[in-house]
């Protein structure tokens, strides 16, 4: 069994969240649909009004998903689907990312010159790590 896993997270604006986080981890966003989705709104499916121009291109407005570069267009694969909610994040996530990438030092210098932000630093043993958040709030660790 080779177990493929999708974490889905909520996003004010996914199509940022997506570029952020595949660039974060080296992976890549999967591209749009374009001409797809304008079959759907041509079609009477859709509506304009559910998708969005995003770096040029026509694109659905209530998601973008990212996944390893070697799994793209594979089914299963893995992946992070970001959704858009029209609440804004208010409290602390209860599910949190831990990636290791690299010395955690450079790493967190890279991380907040591109927009994340230093929340604490902590350690348990020989284990040390940083607590970040993405550019729009939610919690992250790198060890």
């Amino acid at each position: 069994m080779d177990p493929k896993l999708q974490i889905t997270i909520d996003s004010a604006n996914p199509h940022q969240q997506a570029v952020w986080w595949a660039e974060t981890l080296g992976w890549t966003v999967e591209p749009s649909d374009p001409d797809f989705i304008q079959k759907m709104i041509d079609e009477g499916h859709a509506s304009e009004d559910e998708t969005l121009i995003f770096d040029g291109e026509l694109a659905w407005k209530l998601g973008a998903a990212i996944c390893p570069l070697d799994q793209l267009g594979k089914l299963p694969r893995q992946r992070i689907l970001f959704q858009l909610v029209p609440e804004p994040k208010t409290v602390k996530n209860r599910l949190h990312l831990d990636l290791d990438l690299g010395d955690k030092d450079e790493v967190r210098t890279m991380l907040l010159d591109r927009g994340a932000s230093f929340l604490h630093e902590a350690m348990q043993g020989p284990f040390a790590w940083y607590t970040l958040a993405d550019p729009e709030g939610n919690e992250f660790c790198i060890r």
